[in-house]
């Protein structure tokens, strides 16, 4: 896209987050042979904005899977912005003692393959932005996401694919983001109760802001376009592959980690309940249609499942 240091980061954000829904929906409909993503429209009540929900259940490739944009507006209560201080440093002495405008939008993916084979994908780039309640001053602003991985079968050509696109989408700014944001990566999607990662790892950042904004919005641009080499072409190869009842089952086991993490850990997610006026099913989206719990469940030693298990628990470098 052709981006300006006349126009305003947050409406330069939108439309790229608007122009990647549709092509990443176009594309991800080229793995299903009938099944399309729907539109779910919705408003912020009287809040503020909404947003696009492009959900699409029960494809032949995809169980389930969304490419939700949202682009919201409102006033953040002082004990709102003091919770934020403690996550983003660039509040600190923003100036703002009271009450104050925002503005949050972004584009946020998750899909669950049928096939046990064929991995689980997360995306999320968005763009926050804080004002002053009387002046609407921008006193602090910043962009967070990423994309990662979540095999339930470990294909090691896969994971480098993933990992080399990404990096590569980095490098081309600043060789040192893809280190950095991997390393992030790994320990934001920890799940600290199990000991092990919700997958393969990818790339994770949040309250950025170390670079000029409109560099950073080039830097976003450059993942999302990394998003659909790095996947279609595992997602292509693997969502025929045979499957025995047994697969399926460890597949259902690693989706109830992946539920395990998104509710209890996932810091979006709590962020989005907790936020007056947000849609409930847009932000649950994320859960898999199916997932199992078993009780003191463990892999039998040397088996592909253990395979997995073992990068989980101590995370690798793929690139």
């Amino acid at each position: 896209m052709n981006f300006n240091e006349s126009e305003p980061i947050k409406v330069q954000m939108e439309r790229l987050i608007r122009a990647k829904q549709k092509e990443i929906v176009a594309e991800l409909e080229t793995l299903e042979p009938t099944a399309r993503f729907h539109a779910d429209s919705w408003i912020r009540g009287n809040e503020g904005g909404g947003g696009t929900s492009m959900v699409l259940q029960d494809g032949d490739t995809f169980e389930k899977g969304g490419v939700n944009i949202s682009v919201v507006h409102g006033i953040l209560p002082p004990q709102a912005i003091d919770k934020m201080r403690a996550d983003h440093k660039n509040l600190s002495g923003s100036g703002i003692d009271g009450s104050a405008k925002f503005f949050a939008c972004g584009l946020s993916m998750v899909l669950h393959p049928n096939n046990p084979h064929a991995p689980t994908t997360h995306l999320n780039y968005r763009y926050f932005e804080i004002m002053d309640s009387e002046t609407d001053e921008t006193k602090a602003w910043w962009f967070g996401g990423g994309a990662d991985l979540t095999p339930a079968y470990l294909y090691e050509e896969d994971a480098k694919r993933f990992h080399n696109e990404h990096k590569q989408a980095l490098d081309k700014f600043d060789p040192e983001l893809y280190p950095a944001w991997k390393k992030w990566c790994d320990k934001y999607f920890h799940i600290t109760h199990r000991g092990e990662t919700r997958g393969i790892g990818g790339i994770f950042f949040d309250d950025f802001d170390a670079k000029p904004p409109l560099e950073i919005l080039r830097i976003v641009e450059s993942c999302f376009d990394a998003f659909l080499p790095a996947y279609v072409p595992t997602v292509a190869a693997r969502k025929d592959q045979p499957f025995t009842p047994e697969q399926k089952n460890w597949q259902q086991i690693r989706r109830g980690r992946y539920v395990e993490f998104n509710l209890v850990l996932d810091r979006g997610t709590k962020f989005g309940l907790q936020t007056p006026g947000s849609r409930t099913e847009s932000i649950l989206m994320s859960l898999p249609k199916t997932a199992s719990w078993l009780y003191d469940h463990h892999p039998d030693e040397g088996s592909e499942e253990a395979k997995l298990l073992k990068v989980l628990q101590n995370p690798v470098d793929w690139v």
